[in-house]
């Protein structure tokens, strides 16, 4: 079976060839890598704070017996673990699909960004310490990223046409 040409002109257009990753999207797949690290560090700094967890627990329920206390002091560690890892894995995809240029990676990373503002404000009034600051620390590492996403040389990658290689 033969193919007939293509129709105005002997020859198919030749694909246009993906553009380079620009810098700012390069630093801000490196901060978004950084705060997958922070993500997981920050599972360790939780588990440092376990005593003030069965605390807080005992004084905002003081009728509560032993064994609900520990109930409750063990789904708090596991809602811990688990936020870390899928936030650690929310990081690892941004990252990646801002890297492959995907223009929604970085609406969805700018979303999760004014989540993850709202969810330090309000950890300023209920958190205290390592916690806090551990928090703060990993917001601006987002803010970074994010700065580094609405660039223009960023834009200009994201508004590129892709084409399958």
């Amino acid at each position: 079976m033969s193919y007939q040409p293509y129709p105005g002109g002997t020859q198919m257009p030749e694909p246009a060839t993906r553009p380079p990753v620009p810098q700012s999207i390069t630093r801000a797949v490196q901060l978004m890598y950084a705060g997958a690290a922070a993500s997981l560090i920050g599972i360790i700094i939780a588990l440092t704070t376990l005593s003030s967890i069965k605390s807080q627990i005992i004084s905002r329920n003081p009728s509560l017996t032993a064994t609900q206390v520990n109930n409750a002091e063990h789904v708090a560690i596991g809602i811990l673990i688990a936020s870390g890892l899928i936030g650690a894995a929310l990081w690892l995809w941004m990252a990646q699909s801002s890297k492959a240029g995907k223009n929604w990676a970085r609406i969805v990373s700018t979303v999760l960004f004014a989540i993850d503002t709202l969810s330090v404000l309000a950890g300023a009034v209920t958190s205290a310490g390592p916690a806090r600051i551990f928090s703060i620390l990993v917001w601006l590492i987002g803010l970074g990223a994010i700065i580094l996403l609405w660039r223009r040389s960023s834009t200009e990658y994201f508004k590129a046409p892709r084409y399958q290689a």
